[in-house]
């Protein structure tokens, strides 16, 4: 088999990894927290490069998922909701699952062990597929019951596909917006990488990161840009009329590139650049900020419905 699945203890995690048997190319992932994506180690002659700017450990995750939600799955929303509050068919509703009191923020899942439900490998590829059954914990808040089944598969080329089912178990048609989290890096201060994405638009923010309402037009990365002194935050509607991928990071110095390839159910692509500088956050999203209040991008799933949310990755040297 070209192709293996591996299972080991690092850092006080426990970690699945898909392996490309020819190349040494590792995707790491940790099911404990919000199936997050841990690693995506390329080689280059003797070289291994982590493209994921992951947490170092256990103690470093538990002292700052919280604030940086590094590569987590965001379910069953992302980004801001508006003093946690949103209506929905006539009820008022409060998250109360927030990081302080009123500041709720991307979503329910970030923290909850997936388990393992299949995994596979052969001479194409190697995938593992993680879930996490949603029991309307959040009764306030999200008093709907839902199934997150995150699958990553690994093919030649470099290329990771996240796929994301989101299956309606409540009896009533549910607010869903759907989205991950990944931090990316190459070893070069973000200030000399290059970013390119073919937007159409760009979506207004208030002071607190919140759409007003307006979309401007916005392209001024559709044909790239160098990351020096720029400062993001931003959501942007993709133009997927144009030819994929919709997204790239290119470093220079090291001749690396980060392309991403979302399907049409990723409408919105979610930058930030945090103060450090030594990454950068490449968000696929389905919706906007807020999309429980403002309708941008939200979907309604119906009772029994599912909804299955892709984007791809691939990586060259």
């Amino acid at each position: 088999m070209k192709f293996g699945i591996h299972s080991f203890k690092e850092a006080g995690f426990d970690i699945i990894a898909l392996q490309d048997l020819a190349t040494g190319t590792q995707v790491e992932i940790i099911p404990a927290f919000g199936a997050l994506l841990h690693a995506f180690k390329v080689k280059r002659q003797q070289e291994t490069i982590n493209l994921i700017d992951s947490y170092q450990d256990l103690a470093d995750l538990e002292a700052n998922l919280r604030s940086s939600f590094k590569s987590v799955k965001l379910s069953p929303y992302a980004c801001r909701i508006k003093d946690a509050k949103y209506t929905w068919e006539g009820s008022s509703l409060e998250i109360q699952k927030t990081i302080a009191p009123g500041n709720a923020i991307h979503g329910l899942l970030y923290d909850v062990p997936f388990a393992i439900t299949a995994q596979q490998a052969d001479d194409q590829q190697a995938s593992v597929t993680l879930a996490h059954h949603f029991k309307a914990t959040d009764d306030a808040g999200y008093p709907f019951a839902y199934d997150c089944v995150a699958t990553f598969t690994l093919h030649a080329g470099n290329e990771l596909q996240l796929s994301t089912t989101i299956i309606n178990q409540s009896g009533s048609t549910i607010p869903v917006m759907d989205g991950w989290h990944p931090y990316f890096a190459t070893g070069t201060p973000v200030d000399e990488l290059e970013l390119t994405f073919a937007s159409k638009q760009i979506v207004e923010f208030n002071e607190k990161l919140l759409p007003t309402g307006n979309l401007l037009p916005y392209t001024e990365f559709t044909g790239g840009k160098l990351l020096k002194g720029v400062e993001l935050d931003n959501s942007f509607i993709l133009d997927q009329s144009k030819a994929q991928p919709l997204a790239n990071i290119h470093d220079p110095k090291k001749n690396i590139n980060i392309a991403f390839y979302p399907g049409n159910n990723y409408p919105i692509l979610q930058i930030y650049i945090p103060p450090h500088r030594n990454s950068i956050a490449v968000e696929n999203l389905s919706g906007a900020p807020d999309a429980f209040n403002n309708g941008l991008g939200l979907v309604q799933l119906a009772a029994g419905e599912s909804r299955v949310f892709d984007t791809r990755i691939k990586i060259s040297l």
